[in-house]
């Protein structure tokens, strides 16, 4: 059960990131600072597109407009830290200290 807990726990973390790196990147080429022609830039920011538009369009439903502010993906962060933590306190609870 510990392992099983330890790769979801790797699994939501890893997920954290590419939230990360999808904001990072896509205010990068907001601001020109890449450019998207490059393929590199491109492939990463599809793929991360790819992962984290469908839970965010999701939230962004129920968001009101806050103008050029996109705050789904600090909700999307939190919320998956919240049901990360909730996940170990009922199946391990004193397993994990965080």
């Amino acid at each position: 059960m510990k392992s099983a807990l330890i790769l979801f726990d790797n699994i939501v973390s890893l997920y954290i990131w590419v939230l990360i790196i999808n904001v990072v990147i896509s205010w990068l080429v907001t601001f020109n600072v890449l450019n998207t022609g490059n393929r590199f830039v491109y492939t990463v920011l599809d793929v991360s597109y790819k992962l984290t538009a469908p839970p965010l369009n999701f939230i962004r439903k129920f968001l009101p407009n806050l103008g050029s502010i996109d705050i789904s993906p600090i909700i999307l962060i939190l919320g998956l830290m919240f049901f990360r933590n909730l996940v170990f306190e009922y199946f391990a609870p004193g397993l994990f200290l965080r």
